[in-house]
């Protein structure tokens, strides 16, 4: 049975760890799919860090735009994060409204399996307005998505301050 549970919050709110503990408690050996693009070194170090705290018990996938490609029925993983996966379209064409219809028919078409996937994501829009154009448009991208991946999910949790609270369940 296919099950969507969206994990959202600020920076640093304990999402990414809240999602791996909670796929550790559905499953021994869940699947992490990694949507960042490694930009530079540091960042490149960190994820080496994550792979290594997380531990073998895990199967480690890179992908940074078409996550159709793998097909995790039965299984049970965290994608961790809509907002680098969407900053991977967006870098290449920054209309909103473009990337969005391509982006929701690429969401649709992987969930369309039976697994639990658990989907972090961050809430980039509880601050202030930006006076950068491109920077307003990402941030209603990131909003329009977020929304559309919480209706079609079976349960949503917000992270504030490493605590989950419970949104829709």
């Amino acid at each position: 049975m296919r099950k969507i549970i969206l994990i959202t919050g600020g920076q640093r709110s304990g999402k990414s760890r809240y999602a791996e503990e909670l796929a550790l408690k559905l499953t021994p050996n869940p699947v992490y799919v990694a949507t960042a693009r490694i930009w530079d070194e540091e960042f490149r170090q960190r994820v080496v860090r994550h792979q290594e705290r997380r531990g073998p018990q895990w199967t480690n996938i890179e992908e940074e735009r078409l996550l159709s490609r793998h097909d995790l029925t039965g299984r049970v993983a965290v994608i961790d994060c809509i907002t680098l996966w969407l900053t991977n379209f967006f870098t290449e064409d920054n209309c909103p409204e473009r990337v969005l219809e391509q982006v929701r028919k690429e969401f649709d078409r992987f969930t369309d399996h039976d697994a639990t996937y658990i989907f972090v994501t961050n809430e980039i829009g509880c601050g202030g307005v930006s006076d950068n154009a491109v920077q307003r448009r990402f941030t209603d991208l990131q909003g329009w998505m977020n929304q559309y991946v919480a209706c079609r999910a079976d349960e949503v949790i917000w992270m504030v301050s490493g605590i989950p609270v419970t949104i829709k369940n």
